[in-house]
């Protein structure tokens, strides 16, 4: 059976997103910054980019499609990539609000699903055939993927950056068994894969 990643970039004190996230902003004041490792190493870290772009099919929540607090979006909203979304696969969008499939250039199609974490882990497995399933979040649908027992492996790719607010990765955790299983690093980014206790 396919396994279920989840490649997320973490600021030293652990957050995925700067305070005061918005549409102008998704990141939220300096979240950008944590991404540079992404685009000014990119040969230097082009393993860790492949990997994120390895899943034979994604997951993500609302916030992450759309934009922080958009419970609606409107019908002409395509997503914040561009025609050509970098997934090249199945997105299956974690929402409140029911709403046609949406094709995109290159392979990518977003799906809305409505009921639940497990009926969007369902379908995408479907999807992914026997390749992974990659939670690509945000934070929140991180953090209930993990709570729920249902991702094999964490990938954080920590940054050296302070945001001092924000979206927290690991809030309200609990327990939560993390069994360290390859660590790397560059300049600007420290690699951690985690396999995820059950």
């Amino acid at each position: 059976m396919s396994r279920v990643t989840c490649d997320l970039t973490v600021s030293l004190d652990g957050f995925v997103a700067g305070p005061h996230q918005s549409p102008e902003e998704p990141l939220g004041k300096r979240g950008e910054s944590l991404h540079r490792w992404q685009f000014e190493e990119r040969e230097a870290n082009a393993a860790e980019i492949a990997g994120i772009l390895e899943a034979g099919a994604y997951i993500m929540g609302r916030n992450m499609f759309a934009g922080p607090g958009a419970d609606v979006w409107s019908e002409d909203w395509r997503g914040w990539w561009g025609e050509e979304p970098p997934y090249h696969a199945p997105v299956f969008v974690l929402t409140h609000h029911s709403h046609e499939p949406l094709e995109m250039e290159g392979g990518t199609t977003f799906h809305f699903v409505t009921d639940g974490i497990e009926s969007a882990l369902a379908q995408a497995r479907e999807a992914a055939g026997d390749r992974n399933v990659a939670i690509a979040g945000g934070a929140h649908t991180a953090r209930q993927y993990l709570s729920a027992g249902l991702m094999d492996e964490l990938r954080l790719h920590i940054s050296p950056v302070i945001l001092g607010g924000g979206e927290r990765l690991l809030e309200d955790m609990g327990e939560l068994k993390l069994e360290p299983i390859d660590v790397r690093g560059t300049g600007l980014v420290t690699h951690v894969r985690y396999r995820v206790g059950h």
